[in-house]
């Protein structure tokens, strides 16, 4: 899908040409005494009655006149805030999509748009039309070709449209591989989507194989990975942009690319969702690719662990202990409580970057999906900075998150009477324990969990990857190279008065 920005003033939208023109009304316009056919076409609506108030409220007008558009769609805005958009545009765009429309004129020239309301607005388009296709032959795939944006001042919110292109990019890329079947997304498969993705500017990917991880003690991965006959991968991502030497934010991905919970087998029933169990290896893929498109002015390393959770018989049993890279003991109380025994081993592996943050991403636990539904993602940390950044990247991306507490009173059921700890504690505060066991692994490092099992796909008939937190997770990033280059300038300026003194 093409996008285009555009400065258009009321009456040079009118002009755009084509097939739709989907045009946000605020409740208050910037310029009440601004005439042409579109002021008149709203006044007109808006004084019969036809457009109602309310967010989302819509009316679709048939050659209008004044309008090269055949189509003119007035949605209700409210006051033009990012949240605001995002729901104003999900009504506008379903009846869009129903018509078949290739070219979108999108009008945002009514209200001061901000650049995150126009970073909603692109993400928004493309999330409304987006199809999956690699499996499905029958699948039509999107009509939307080209969506021209038109707002106020363009220059004024370049940055924000330019964010929500490299959002599309790799929301769209953690959609298409967590949506894939597993067979069809295989460790291996994996493995090959992140090394073309080290071909882009500024990226580079490494893949160790079992004999590599092995060598490097991660007793806990292999212990997992050893029920299937697909082979593990551990990936490693480097993204530079940020100046050299400069500590790296390190995001480590789950990437069980299907869950069958090994001996402690699942229920039949929704098994086949499993295969979204690599949601957040898929979402470290999507950030990448949308930083490559994006290239902020940071460093970043992705880590991920992969394999499949199986019931061979090699498989491991409820009661084995391993031992994790790290040097600690794990009994296995659980084997479908497998990704924190992957993830273990890839934060103790992040250390060595010496970074500057450590974010794990993971459908970990179903008790987080109890705890706060599909809405936000759990967030825990050992650091409130770290913990308070990433809950305002969501807020300001519009890809929630809430912190959970990590007091040590919940690892107490962690204890174990044949290793250094088990991997699970029982039902009660599933998702905080689970959290706890991954402390464990972390020492002093900057370290933030979050558990996206809830927020990582939708069930039922809309069943498919969300891409979450892929919009976080950029926006975090993008936050840390912005205050990354106001250090630089404040120790550029620093140095200048010390030189101007001697």
């Amino acid at each position: 899908m093409n996008f285009e920005l555009k400065s258009l003033s009321p009456s040079q939208a009118a002009q755009l040409n084509t097939d739709t023109l989907l045009v946000l009304v605020p409740d208050t316009q910037t310029d009440k005494a601004a005439s042409g056919a579109l002021q008149e076409l709203i006044a007109g609506a808006t004084r019969l009655g036809d457009l109602e108030q309310g967010v989302g409220k819509l009316l679709s007008c048939y050659r209008a006149p004044g309008f090269k558009a055949s189509r003119v769609l007035l949605v209700r805005v409210g006051d033009g805030s990012a949240a605001l958009v995002r729901k104003a545009l999900t009504a506008g765009l379903a009846a869009v999509k129903t018509a078949g429309v290739k070219k979108l004129g999108l009008v945002l020239s009514l209200f001061d748009a901000s650049n995150d309301a126009v970073r909603a607005a692109v993400q928004c388009c493309a999330d409304a039309t987006y199809v999956y296709t690699t499996t499905k032959p029958s699948a039509k795939a999107r009509a939307l070709q080209q969506v021209v944006v038109g707002v106020s001042q363009a220059a004024a919110v370049r940055a924000g449209f330019d964010t929500g292109r490299a959002l599309i990019t790799g929301v769209e890329f953690a959609k298409e591989w967590a949506n894939r079947p597993a067979n069809h997304a295989t460790p291996t498969h994996l493995a090959e989507a992140a090394r073309k993705l080290g071909r882009l500017p500024g990226l580079k990917t490494d893949v160790l194989g079992p004999k590599q991880v092995e060598a490097l003690g991660m007793g806990s991965f292999l212990a997992v990975a050893k029920g299937s006959a697909e082979p593990l991968r551990f990936i490693v991502l480097h993204y530079n942009g940020g100046p050299k030497g400069s500590a790296p934010v390190v995001l480590v991905g789950k990437g069980i690319t299907f869950d069958t919970g090994g001996i402690s087998i699942k229920p039949a029933a929704e098994m086949d969702e499993m295969k979204f169990d690599m949601g957040g290896a898929a979402s470290v893929l999507g950030t990448f690719a949308a930083l490559a498109e994006l290239r902020p002015a940071i460093n970043v390393v992705g880590l991920i662990p992969s394999c499949e959770n199986m019931p061979d018989g090699l498989a491991v049993k409820p009661g084995d202990v391993v031992t994790s890279m790290s040097g600690q003991t794990i009994e296995i109380l659980n084997t479908d409580a497998e990704g924190r025994l992957i993830l273990c081993d890839a934060l103790t592996y992040a250390a060595r970057f010496k970074p500057h943050s450590v974010i794990d991403i993971a459908t970990l636990t179903g008790a987080c999906v109890i705890a706060l539904g599909g809405v936000r993602s759990g967030l825990f940390s050992t650091r409130d900075d770290l913990a308070q950044a990433l809950q305002q990247a969501g807020e300001t991306a519009q890809d929630l998150c809430w912190r959970l507490p990590l007091d040590d009173e919940y690892a107490e059921g962690l204890k174990s009477n044949f290793a250094d700890m088990g991997n699970v504690a029982g039902r009660a505060g599933g998702a905080i324990t689970a959290a706890k066991f991954l402390q464990k692994f972390t020492a002093e490092l900057p370290w933030a969990h979050l558990d996206i099992a809830g927020t990582a796909w939708k069930s039922g008939a809309a069943k498919g990857s969300t891409g979450r937190p892929v919009p976080l997770l950029l926006q975090y990033l993008i936050d840390q190279a912005d205050a990354l280059a106001a250090g630089a300038g404040k120790g550029a300026k620093a140095r200048t008065k010390k030189a101007a003194k001697v």
